[in-house]
């Protein structure tokens, strides 16, 4: 018998197939049917197994004479065909495997004896059933009333979906009351074996084109096809108890009251609220419900701006005080920027009351840049998960709510997606849910996606969708429940498609109507979810009309209480609004104390002999020769005590794992490394998947090592780290491109989360970016690693030395917003890996690596410098004959990176050593201003220069250069009169010569003048203060500059409280300067020319190594 899915092709174009039963009737066909009946009854099965009424001989007797009368019935005794004929027998089972899809002929209504040839309509009109079955599963999504507004009505013949899809099978009416079996693949029959063919249709109709349109059917696995079938086609899924509508009821009765309250209370404030599609709200607690009571304790959502304050509200149980108090525009208790309240995150743990179970909810603070999140929560779920021992994510799950046009439109969201499967990024199973507004911003869907849906990208992942209505509250209910369920069982991706509409603008302040009038006309007519909510259970008597004022009231007064108590507030504190408390990690602290990085040289040379050995059964496991060699050059490493850089990353790795410290690194190709340097995990030559990662088994009490090749995504995998380091502090998290450069596509993360997350959200992290970065002619997209874009977004004042002290340096980490280094020594690799987890506070560290120094000879360092006593350097000056006799010193040249090898090279072939010092900025950001002070004082008489490999425009230059000149003592004033007086307290703690400043202190101090904002001191000034104008001196109280010269202002932001500094021109009171030597100015950042690269390296050397 052909298989079902042969039919469903046959069924599909009736017409072009009319002639398959006239064939299978004609000359010769009744044998040809026997034949086909005879072949699916015959099986290959032992009759022993399980017969009870008949054993030995008989039965073998009886099957013989069956089988034979299958294959021709005239060749058995008239009595046996007698018998057959009247079903009474039944074949003996067969223990082979039941075929799925599979039909019997039974399931053909013949109507008479199995020889009896069936009609042609027969045939053909069972096919047909199964096809138009198939065809609802597949395409009832098609024209299900899924629009609220009813805007995108289908175009069907008569507005009837029922007779579209029947009309071209040749049914009519006379065939409405016919029977028919219903096939496997379908549960609309419940209990029933087969049903009239207008029932089969009406029960399709109501599953698949009713308020709820399923897209799963390109799912490419059988049991997760029918799982879902079973949940929306079985009789009655969609019946409801009363206390399950009022609860619905009343969880819509908050989330629309908590809109309304916020509209009369803050009328003209932006808030964008969830109205035409507050049925969310209900929707999150149901997935929180059904999860919370399947074992999930910890939910993670990531979602927009729409509807944050109602989640934080109404799902979260966030104190509704607190939120009225962000809409007062009050005084921050804590340091910060802060962020607008609707991007705000929380972290609440509370008892579900409908399951009374403990739940733990975040929300994850996100930007305005809409899906950047999505990663950072993966991530986030993904350190929940793995901290907690949560193998399958049965405790911890992530909840994403996406924007119907950000959903489709931005391309993270497909990247995200792609790690939904992996083995190193998995969540288990996400729940999206998307808030279809049906319009992003201003624009229609047939202007914002070419895809039929917005939530198409899901079906890469072969996840399924579930469009609802979302002025149907049960229907949202039962999609939720299955969606949890789905995730539960599958532990897959899933995603439910909201299709409300948004009743106001793009917010509360915007008029729509400019752009999309016809559907702004239909909105304003439209009754809320509530009302028709409301309505209908008044209509079926489950609710009255008191009941459900009374419930309405009931919240109102709830937020007018809270209303009340956020007035007597009288700041905000971000604190409150963090969404990943690290408990216990900050008390107990001094926060300006660091733990020692280095360790006993016995542990380096355990994990250096680890690290180069190969697997315990080596005998067995076939390792590349290539890496033998690679193996045996570092244990000779280790037994001369020296390290290069694969060798100090992995004694940084190992000395953390050994001391409890869980180490994940990720990105491109991070286990065998770019440069083929890494190699943390070996292959086995002969036996696919078989792996050794020595770092694995350094102890037997170590934490786990975790390194993870990475799908070829930036933005995604970068966003994914970051939320892993935000759960754990005590774990160290890299993160490392493939090239430097690569990180720009990530720039949204980097931007919005990694430099300003903490000024935002009070949310530290100690991720760590591995940028490999070189010019070393390898054209315009592998070399730089635009260093300068992180050195501009670094946050330390540039006319600020901050006073000098024995804790200068750790103040200088504490007050920034991230670290930035270009290290060129393995062991101060080694301590600033370490130094990530030693500081008591969690700072971001933005570390340029190398590429030829991963190889160079001279970049090596021993043992004792990684040992205990030594530490990190933030500067390493000349140890050479120019260090030792500092007075004849002509030049220093300040350099940084890989460049220094360069430059020492070239001065020891002009035999300069004497004559020029050269000296090592490792840290770059925070800028070590008291060392620099250090080594210009040591070379009082010599030339300072800045050298770097980049563009005159790129690389440290621009950074560094006024930081310099405030190291050299260099001030700025603004007028003739305020170089009388200095602004910036750095002139009494940066003096470079001997030069007598003490007037200038002594004016410091008796100075009655303060800081001033800058827009004041920019355009105005205070009574008796003067400014220089371009017309002359102005004196007065606010007297309005004329003109102002812009481009000798510096915009202070991040001065210290009480330290300002005037803006204009900088004067040398010590006579110092910094000069360039490099590269000059250039739109790309490297040549793609080798020839060109040389002329450009020689150039800057020639200019550099010169007196």
């Amino acid at each position: 018998m052909h298989r079902a899915h042969t039919a469903f092709s046959l069924a599909l174009s009736p017409m072009a197939h009319k002639n398959f039963a006239t064939w299978l009737l004609n000359s010769n066909s009744s044998q040809k049917l026997i034949r086909a009946s005879a072949a699916s009854a015959v099986r290959t099965y032992n009759s022993a197994a399980a017969e009870p009424f008949a054993n030995g001989s008989t039965a073998s007797y009886v099957e013989e004479m069956y089988n034979a009368w299958l294959r021709d019935p005239s060749s058995v005794h008239t009595s046996w065909d007698a018998y057959f004929r009247s079903n009474s027998y039944v074949s003996p089972p067969n223990l082979a495997p039941v075929q799925a899809n599979t039909l019997p002929l039974t399931a053909f209504n013949f109507g008479g004896a199995v020889s009896a040839a069936p009609d042609s309509k027969t045939i053909d009109d069972h096919l047909a059933v199964q096809a138009i079955i198939r065809s609802y599963q597949i395409r009832g999504h098609n024209i299900a009333h899924l629009d609220p507004l009813e805007i995108n009505t289908p175009d069907l013949p008569g507005n009837s979906s029922t007779k579209s899809i029947y009309a071209n099978f040749s049914f009519g009416e006379q065939d409405m009351e016919r029977q028919f079996k219903l096939p496997s693949t379908t549960f609309i029959g419940g209990d029933e074996a087969s049903l009239p063919l207008k029932e089969i249709l009406n029960r399709l109709e109501n599953v698949y084109c009713n308020k709820i349109g399923v897209e799963f059917m390109f799912i490419n696995s059988l049991e997760q096809c029918n799982w879902i079938r079973k949940r929306f086609e079985t009789p009655g899924v969609l019946n409801f108890s009363p206390e399950e509508k009022r609860l619905i009821l009343a969880r819509l009765t908050r989330a629309t009251g908590f809109e309304a309250f916020l509209a009369k209370k803050y009328s003209s404030e932006k808030r964008f609220g969830l109205e035409g599609c507050e049925i969310m709200i209900p929707a999150l607690k149901e997935i929180i419900d059904v999860s919370t009571e399947l074992g999930v304790e910890s939910v993670i959502m990531g979602m927009p701006h729409r509807g944050r304050l109602n989640t934080l509200a109404n799902v979260c149980r966030k104190p509704l005080n607190q939120i009225f108090t962000q809409f007062a525009g009050l005084e921050a208790a804590d340091d910060g920027s802060g962020d607008v309240k609707y991007h705000l995150g929380t972290y609440i743990e509370r008892l579900n009351r409908v399951t009374n179970k403990n739940i733990r909810l975040a929300v994850v603070a996100n930007p305005s840049h809409l899906e950047a999140v999505d990663p950072v929560v993966q991530g986030k779920t993904r350190a929940e998960q793995f901290y907690r021992g949560d193998q399958e994510g049965k405790k911890v799950m992530s909840i994403l709510i996406h924007g119907d046009a950000a959903f489709c439109g931005q391309g993270v969201v497909y990247e995200t997606m792609h790690l939904s499967d992996l083995p190193d990024y998995t969540t288990h199973g996400t729940i999206h849910v998307v808030a279809n507004n049906q319009i992003g911003f201003t624009t229609d869907p047939r202007f914002s996606r070419s895809s039929p849906y917005c939530t198409d990208v899901a079906r890469v992942v072969n996840a399924p969708i579930f469009h609802v209505n979302a002025d149907d509250p049960e229907a949202v209910m039962h999609v939720c429940k299955v969606a949890a369920e789905w995730r539960a069982t599958f532990h897959k991706d899933c995603v439910i498609d909201l299709v409300g509409y948004r009743r106001n603008g793009h917010n509360e302040i915007d008029e729509p109507m400019f752009t999309q009038p016809l559907m702004y006309q239909k909105i304003r007519k439209h009754k809320n979810c509530l009302d028709l909510y409301a309505d209908k259970l008044i209509a079926e008597g489950t609710v009255t009309g008191e009941e459900v004022k009374s419930v309405a009231a009931k919240y109102e007064n709830i937020c007018e209480e809270a209303f009340a108590l956020a007035k007597t507030e009288t700041h905000v504190k971000y604190k409150d609004w963090l969404d990943s408390p690290w408990s216990g990690f900050f008390e107990g602290k001094d926060p300006l104390k660091v733990a020692p990085t280095g360790v006993k040289e016995e542990t380096l040379i355990h994990i250096g002999n680890r690290f180069s050995s190969p697997p315990p059964n080596a005998a067995e496991f076939v390792i590349h020769k290539g890496l033998m060699r690679v193996l045996a050059a570092r244990k000779t490493m280790v037994d001369e005590k020296i390290a290069d850089w694969a060798l100090g990353e992995a004694m940084a790795f190992g000395s953390l794992l050994k001391e409890g410290i869980h180490v994940r690194l990720s990105g491109q190709d991070v286990e065998r490394g770019t440069f083929s340097h890494r190699h943390h995990v070996l292959h086995h030559q002969l036996v696919d998947k078989a792996t050794y990662n020595s770092l694995q088994h350094m102890y037997p009490d170590q934490a786990p090592y975790s390194v993870s090749n990475s799908s070829l995504s930036e933005y995604a995998v970068l966003g994914f780290e970051h939320g892993y380091s935000m759960t754990n502090p005590n774990a160290l998290v890299l993160w490392e491109a493939q090239f430097g450069d690569f990180s720009n596509t990530a720039q949204s993360i980097i931007d919005q989360f990694i430099s300003s997350g903490q000024s935002k959200w009070v949310r530290q992290s100690g991720l760590v970016m591995l940028l490999p970065h070189g010019m070393e002619g390898m054209g315009p997209e592998h070399s730089s690693c635009r260093v300068e874009r992180f050195l501009q977004m670094s946050s330390d004042d540039p006319d600020y030395f901050p006073p000098e002290s024995d804790e200068f340096a750790i103040r200088q980490l504490h007050d920034i917003n991230w670290i930035v280094a270009n290290c060129t020594t393995p062991a101060n690799l080694f301590h600033i890996l370490r130094r990530q987890i030693a500081l008591p506070f969690r700072k971001p560290l933005i570390l340029c690596t190398p590429k030829s120094l991963l190889r160079h000879p001279e970049a090596k360092s021993p043992f004792s410098e990684m040992s205990e006593g030594s530490e990190f350097l933030r500067i390493i000056p000349d140890r050479g004959p120019a260090g030792d006799n500092a007075s004849n010193v002509k030049k220093v040249v300040f350099c940084t990176g890989r460049v220094y090898y360069d430059l020492t090279k070239t001065r020891a072939e002009k035999q300069l050593e004497k004559d020029i010092a050269i000296v090592r900025v490792e840290q770059v950001s925070p800028f070590p201003f008291d060392l620099v002070k250090e080594q210009a004082n040591l070379y009082k008489n010599a030339e300072l220069v800045w050298a770097q490999e980049e563009h005159k425009n790129q690389g440290c230059w621009t950074y560094v250069q006024p930081r310099f000149l405030t190291a050299l003592n260099h001030s700025r004033d603004i007028s003739q009169s305020d170089e009388q007086s200095t602004f910036s307290n750095s002139t009494s703690t940066t003096t470079t010569d001997n030069t007598n400043h003490e007037s200038d202190t002594e004016s410091d101090s008796n100075s009655d003048k303060k800081s001033k904002p800058w827009l004041s001191r920019m355009f105005a000034s205070d009574k008796g203060d003067t400014v220089t104008t371009g017309s002359g001196t102005v004196t007065g109280e606010f007297n309005a500059a004329k003109h102002f010269d812009l481009k000798n202002v510096r915009h202070d932001f991040n001065r210290p409280a009480g330290i300002a500094a005037a803006p204009g021109v900088r004067k040398a009171k010590t006579g110092r300067k910094i000069s360039y030597a490099g590269r000059a100015c250039g739109a790309s950042t490297a040549t793609g020319s080798k020839a060109q690269h040389i002329r450009e390296l020689n150039a800057l050397l020639n200019d550099a190594i010169s007196t």
